[in-house]
């Protein structure tokens, strides 16, 4: 990606968390028909929170998130910061939530894929693009919600 093209994303992302936040959800939350959250996590080099929207599924009471880099070869950087860590904040509509972090192993890979494509389809077209496994990461709520 070029300079420009770069610093373009970096611009529509703040718009997209800015909006997000403003509307607690309503605009921006929502896409391609995938429910929307805001991911903050700490950077694994800078040590500085980064917040990214991004599309969930829910597990239950967990929210799972893929890895996906729109097909990729590559891990996107927030999951490479989500790697490095078991805590990170999410934004669920007007809803702030701490969570513990974990990336889903061997043995139960399968069924959270499954679950995750099963509400969100598009993600079969990345895994197939990516030419790579599609990580996913489970987030689970920890007792009480973040600013609480």
């Amino acid at each position: 990606m070029g300079r420009i093209q770069a610093k373009l994303a970096r611009v529509f992302m703040a718009i997209n968390i800015w909006l997000y936040r403003r509307s607690r959800g309503r605009i921006m939350g929502r896409l391609g028909g995938v429910p929307v959250l805001l991911l903050t996590a700490t950077g694994r080099k800078t040590g500085q929170p980064r917040t990214t929207p991004l599309g969930y599924v829910r597990d239950g009471e967990r929210y799972l998130l893929a890895g996906s880099n729109g097909g990729q070869p590559a891990e996107p950087q927030w999951f490479r910061n989500l790697r490095a860590t078991d805590h990170a904040d999410i934004e669920v509509g007007d809803q702030r939530i701490s969570v513990h972090v974990a990336v889903a192993g061997p043995d139960e890979y399968p069924a959270l894929w499954t679950t995750f494509t099963t509400a969100a389809p598009g993600f079969k077209a990345y895994q197939a693009k990516a030419g790579r496994e599609i990580p996913v990461a489970i987030l689970t709520p920890e007792q009480h919600p973040a600013g609480s």
